[in-house]
C-alpha cells in the first residue's frame, strides 16, 4: 500500500486526479473539445436561495468579469446541490462558486483548479452550521430533540451541503447516535431558506441552516425569522470557494483570479458598487487568491464522517468494518496527494 500511495503521489496533478476519479468508481469531468474553450465561460451558482435570486445577485460581478477577461460568461444557475454536481459531470460548467465539499469533488475528480475563496464581512476564517427550531414549546429545545429525534420533523441540506448535513452529521448527530436520515419523524431536503421557513410555518420542527444564510433569512423574511431560534452552532466551517477548468490557459485562470482578488478593493464610486454587489452576494466582503489547498480542510470533514459512518455501521465481521476503514485511510490520503496542487 505503502509502496502504491508513493507511485500515486510521483503522477502528474492531471494523472492524479484521473487515477482518483477511478479509485472511487466515480466519473470524471471530461476534456472539452476545443470549440468549446473559444465560448462563452458558463459559470455554475451553488444554489443558496431560489434560482432565480442566485442568478440575479451575481449577474452584475459577472458582466464585470466578462469585461475584465474579454469573454462572454453565462450563468447556470439551479435549485438544487444534485442539479450543478450533474450540471458539472456533463461538461456543462467552466467555472462555479462551491462550497468546500462540492468544490472537493469537482477538484479531486473533474479537472478544475481552486482560484479564489470567499472573505465575509465578519473577517472570520469561516462560517458556523446551525440547528434552527421555533421559539414557541414543546420543539424548542435541544435536549428534548437529542432524546427523542423520532418525535421531531427535520428539515436539512442535501448530502452535498457542508452546513446543511455533513457538519451537523458529524459533530452533533453522530456523536449523539443519531443518524439524520433515519431517526426523525419525517424529513424533507431542500435550500436553507426553504428549510428555515418550512419552520418558522410550523411545516416543520427543526433545520440546519449557517450563520451566513441565517443572516440574510433575518434580512429577507424578519417576521417568519422572528419565531426562530438556535438550538446549537458548529465550528468554524471555511468558506466557499471559486474554481475554474483546467483546461483554460493559465493565463486566462490567473485574470480571472486577478479579477475576483481586486473586486470591490478599490476607492470611489466604482468601488463603492463593487461593494454593493459584494454585499448583495451573502454579505460578502471580497475574495482573496486561493489553490486547491485550500480544500484541505473540507477533505478533512468528508474523511472524518466516512470514519464515523464506518463506525457506527452495522457489520458482518470486524474484518469488513477494518477493510472499509482502510479503503476510507487510502481513499484521503489520495485526496490530499491531489490537493497538494498550488496551480491557479
Amino acid at each position: 500500500m505503502q509502496a502504491s500511495m508513493r507511485r500515486f503521489a510521483d503522477l502528474p496533478g492531471a494523472l492524479r486526479a484521473a487515477a482518483l476519479a477511478l479509485f472511487v468508481g466515480l466519473p470524471l469531468w471530461a476534456p472539452a473539445q476545443a470549440g468549446a474553450l473559444d465560448g462563452p465561460v458558463r459559470f455554475g451558482i451553488l444554489p443558496l436561495g431560489g434560482a432565480f435570486e442566485s442568478r440575479s445577485d451575481w449577474d452584475p460581478l459577472l458582466a464585470e468579469l466578462s469585461r475584465a477577461i474579454g469573454r462572454p460568461v453565462s450563468v447556470l444557475s439551479v435549485n438544487s446541490y444534485e442539479a450543478l454536481e450533474q450540471a458539472i459531470q456533463r461538461d456543462e460548467v467552466d467555472m462555479a462558486f462551491l462550497s468546500g465539499k462540492m468544490a472537493l469533488d469537482a477538484v479531486t475528480q473533474r479537472r478544475v483548479n481552486v482560484v479564489a475563496q470567499v472573505v465575509r464581512h465578519d473577517g472570520l476564517p469561516g462560517y458556523r452550521a446551525l440547528l434552527l427550531a421555533r421559539k414557541a414549546p414543546p420543539f424548542n429545545s435541544l435536549k428534548n430533540m437529542l432524546e427523542q429525534p423520532e418525535r421531531w420533523r427535520l428539515a436539512r441540506g442535501e448530502k452535498q451541503s457542508v452546513s446543511g448535513f455533513i457538519v451537523p452529521q458529524l459533530q452533533l448527530f453522530l456523536p449523539n447516535h443519531i443518524a439524520m436520515e433515519t431517526r426523525f419523524r419525517s424529513e424533507t431536503v431542500g435550500t436553507h431558506q426553504t428549510n428555515a421557513l418550512a419552520v418558522a410555518n410550523s411545516e416543520a420542527d427543526v433545520a440546519t441552516n449557517n450563520s451566513a444564510d441565517f443572516e440574510r433569512f433575518r434580512l429577507r423574511f424578519p417576521a417568519e425569522a422572528e419565531r426562530l431560534q438556535v438550538l446549537w452552532e458548529s465550528e468554524l466551517i471555511p468558506h466557499a470557494q471559486i474554481v475554474v477548468r483546467r483546461e483554460y490557459p493559465p493565463e486566462l485562470r490567473k485574470r480571472v483570479q486577478a479579477f475576483l482578488v481586486g473586486y470591490g478593493r478599490a476607492k470611489g464610486p466604482r468601488g463603492d458598487a463593487e461593494r454593493a454587489v459584494l454585499k448583495s452576494l451573502h454579505d460578502l466582503a471580497g475574495f482573496v487568491a486561493a489553490d486547491n489547498s485550500s480544500l484541505q480542510p473540507a477533505a478533512k470533514l468528508a474523511y472524518q464522517l466516512a470514519r464515523q459512518n464506518a463506525m457506527t455501521a452495522q457489520w458482518v465481521n470486524d474484518a469488513a468494518r477494518q477493510a472499509r476503514l482502510q479503503r476510507i485511510e487510502s481513499g484521503y490520503a489520495d485526496q490530499v496527494s491531489v490537493l497538494r496542487d498550488a496551480t491557479p
